[in-house]
């Protein structure tokens, strides 16, 4: 029998894979609870919004994670997003720079849905790595 730490855990893996790399933006109604409290986009609109603006930006995108923490209804991620700067990214024409930056969420999920979410990205790497020269 799961624990409900391995049930989070695997509750918010499928979303990482379902929202962030198969870019299904719908599947917010299936993961996050109805009162989801966004720390960082600031609502589940928000949330849609940055990520569209990430796969119009880098559409070869893709999450890994690279190691999960997990304690009562916590779960913390440590991730890398990769990817090709092919479109337009906050006014910033495409460079066709590889992008490879770290990225911290944090989940708190309740009843085998994610009640809330707060997410920090390295925006000086990603940024040093669109902005830069490649000869």
């Amino acid at each position: 029998m799961k624990t409900t730490v391995q049930q989070n855990i695997e509750t918010v893996t499928a979303f990482i894979e379902a929202f962030w790399n198969r870019s299904d933006f719908d599947c917010v109604d299936d993961f996050l609870s109805a009162d989801y409290q966004e720390h960082s986009y600031q609502s589940k609109e928000g949330l849609k919004q940055f990520a569209g603006k990430i796969l119009e930006a880098f559409p070869d995108k893709r999450y890994s994670v690279e190691e999960i923490i997990a304690q009562e209804e916590k779960v913390l991620v440590r991730m890398t997003v990769k990817g090709t700067h092919q479109g337009v990214f906050f006014g910033h024409a495409p460079t066709g720079n590889p992008i490879d930056v770290t990225l911290y969420r944090q989940y708190r999920v309740e009843d085998g849905k994610i009640a809330e979410h707060r997410g920090w990205i390295d925006m000086i790497t990603l940024w040093s790595q669109i902005k830069r020269d490649i000869a």
